[in-house]
């Protein structure tokens, strides 16, 4: 059975007690970068806000934006760094419509499905079986495929292993990723098996330690930046192996987010926290799948600027968040910082990419 997007069910403002709910109250910015006292932010669930005795959606959400009213009626979801005097911030805390503002949580859920108050087992952990959520997942990538779009947030564990690097790889030439976030780990680990067979001078294959291998990823950061680009760097060196060489061949967009640890960098590494957000956003707010392997702090960030649903053509449909680690806490905590939609799975990272890569096959 193929898969199928689950309907959203819209609030129904004919009734109380959004019919009759005031306009919203807004303030208008006076300094730069700073919001009104008041302010309303943004979570991952559709709001709608009423202006004018309408009830406008914001699209392209982003949990902790601020919503801006525009002369023409529609609202916008602004950083509060982008924020400029004159922008007029809606106000409220409230989001049952008392306010104006209404938060719609319950867009997606199913009106037929009745669970018990109280049960076992509810959370995620070692012990949960995700025998479902493979198989969800397996028709969710074969859907998103060809109507969506797929956006992997990796950490470099992903290419410590010869296996899990060509699934990924074989993932990437079958059309199941449409934009790749990562850090300057990955892509330097991964060239570092394409150009000498190991990851952080350890044998990708037999996990033995090679000789000197601890020169390994500083040769391939300095022959990089010799290059002066990721695509010279693979093309001086004839590279063809592995997860950046595969994302280039089919001309993905990468985004390599820096950090404060990192070595070199690569070149195309982006230094900015700032700039690298921008660029993680840009793909994530199209996106209509997240997967996020192995990289605690890459997926908070990537989680944090993904909403729950987005617009595809005209149609609001969900938007899935899968983040998986060997560690519960790791999976966990994007719950913790209010991506409540994500499904956790707690898994290596090379075993998952390994299984993955067969069933789809």
């Amino acid at each position: 059975m193929g898969f199928e997007l689950p309907a959203y069910n819209a609030p129904d403002f004919s009734k109380e007690p959004l019919v009759s709910a005031p306009d919203v109250r807004t303030a208008v910015v006076d300094r730069d970068g700073v919001a009104p006292e008041g302010f309303h932010a943004f979570s991952i669930y559709p709001e709608y806000f009423r202006i004018s005795g309408e009830w406008t959606l914001a699209t392209e959400s982003r949990m902790d934006c601020v919503p801006v009213v525009r002369d023409s009626g529609s609202v916008d979801v602004v950083e509060f760094r982008r924020l400029r005097a004159g922008d007029r911030v809606v106000l409220g805390r409230s989001e049952d419509g008392s306010e104006g503002i209404c938060v719609h949580c319950t867009g997606f859920e199913c009106t037929e499905c009745d669970g018990e108050i109280f049960s076992f087992r509810t959370g995620r952990s070692r012990e949960t079986a995700y025998s479902k959520d493979y198989d969800t997942l397996y028709e969710l990538l074969r859907y998103e495929r060809d109507h969506g779009s797929i956006v992997w947030v990796l950490g470099p564990a992903v290419v410590f292993d010869y296996d899990s690097r060509e699934a990924m790889t074989t993932l990437i030439e079958r059309g199941y990723v449409d934009a790749l976030l990562a850090g300057n780990a990955l892509a330097t680990h991964d060239l570092e098996g394409a150009m000498l067979g190991t990851a952080l001078g350890q044998d990708i294959y037999t996990q033995e330690q090679v000789r000197g291998g601890h020169y390994h990823h500083l040769e391939v950061i300095n022959r990089a930046r010799r290059s002066g680009s990721l695509e010279a760097f693979v093309r001086d060196h004839e590279l063809s192996s592995g997860v950046i060489c595969a994302a280039l061949r089919r001309k993905l967009p990468i985004v390599l987010a820096g950090s404060i640890r990192d070595d070199g960098p690569l070149p195309g590494v982006c230094g900015n926290a700032y700039e690298a957000q921008d660029a993680m956003r840009t793909h994530l707010r199209r996106a209509t799948t997240v997967v996020a392997l192995a990289t605690q702090l890459h997926t908070i960030a990537s989680g944090n600027m993904t909403p729950a649903f987005t617009v595809v053509d005209g149609r609001i449909r969900p938007v899935f968040i899968y983040s998986v680690d060997v560690s519960e806490f790791a999976v966990n905590k994007l719950r913790d910082r209010g991506s409540l939609e994500v499904v956790p799975i707690v898994a290596n990272v090379q075993d998952f990419l390994v299984h993955l890569k067969n069933r789809l096959d």
